[in-house]
């Protein structure tokens, strides 16, 4: 059993309940200290383990990393992939629209705005600043890890979804002022210009094609590391509102999970544009989304 693997999983899953440490800490019997201790990777009885997932309403298993895990809440899969990615020496990922660990500033920027301004909306304002806080900073992380270590990158993005996302911008699923959406579809195309660089030089490390005709019924990723390989299923786009349940994401490192879903990807990618091909026809999607009147 591993204990920092129990720990990060621990604090997914706290995340995942809605739940404050101090509480957790308050039915377990034991301190706030102790219990991010635990988080941290400290050795812990499987009786605490059994308490644990008993006040998280998950198995015991899932805590213990077997079987499949679960989270309908952004923020929770957010940092359990933060988890994941910090292990991963090969991040597979098919379907979706941008490639997380690389986007730009000016997206990460306008999905800030966008967040900001659909909290001041939001009837508990305090619970959403402070989600909007914790999501951008676990992205931040993200980007950081990966520019430290540069894990390779396969990425086959969805055309149909990739010609949404320069219709309606970044976080467009959002209701927000009209000059802030006109300023998330700037960043969009921003985003996509940039995709098309990276496709046109292929930097070492980092793949990307792109998936043409019919959207897959879903995205995935799979992350292999030293030790093992997860599958990583989730309706959450990386702007979506993270204090917002809208769907519930799946990781499993079932080895039946991941050998299937690997023959999946490696079709799609024999399949894809690649290259200055897949770059061009990104520059093409982008004009013709700046032709079409907002």
């Amino acid at each position: 059993m591993k204990f920092a693997d129990v720990g990060q999983q621990l604090r997914a899953y706290r995340l995942e309940s809605g739940m404050r440490a101090e509480e957790i800490a308050a039915r377990l019997g034991v301190s706030r200290a102790a219990l991010y201790r635990y988080e941290k990777g400290e050795v812990i009885k499987l009786e605490t383990i059994r308490r644990l997932a008993e006040l998280l309403k998950i198995s015991p298993l899932s805590l213990l990393g077997i079987g499949v895990e679960y989270f309908s809440r952004p923020i929770a899969y957010a940092e359990r992939l933060r988890n994941l990615e910090e292990q991963a020496d090969q991040v597979l990922q098919i379907g979706g629209r941008l490639v997380q660990a690389i986007t730009t500033n000016a997206f990460d920027g306008a999905m800030s705005e966008a967040w900001t301004e659909a909290a001041e909306t939001s009837p508990d304002r305090a619970i959403a600043r402070a989600a909007i806080d914790q999501a951008t900073q676990s992205l931040s992380q993200r980007k950081r890890s990966y520019q430290q270590r540069r894990p390779n990158i396969i990425a086959v993005l969805s055309e149909p979804a990739l010609r949404r996302f320069l219709s309606d911008g970044v976080a467009g699923a959002l209701d927000i002022p009209g000059p802030t959406r006109a300023r998330c579809r700037i960043a969009a195309a921003a985003e996509a210009l940039s995709l098309a660089g990276m496709m046109d030089s292929a930097p070492m490390g980092l793949q990307i094609g792109l998936m043409q005709g019919g959207e897959p019924s879903g995205s995935f990723r799979i992350l292999r590391g030293r030790d093992r390989a997860h599958v990583v299923t989730s309706p959450f786009p990386v702007d979506t509102l993270p204090w917002i349940s809208s769907g519930v994401a799946s990781i499993t490192s079932a080895d039946d999970a991941v050998a299937a879903h690997q023959r999946v990807a490696e079709a799609v990618w024999r399949d894809a544009l690649k290259g200055a091909s897949a770059a061009d026809r990104v520059r093409t999607l982008v004009r013709e989304a700046e032709e079409v009147p907002a």
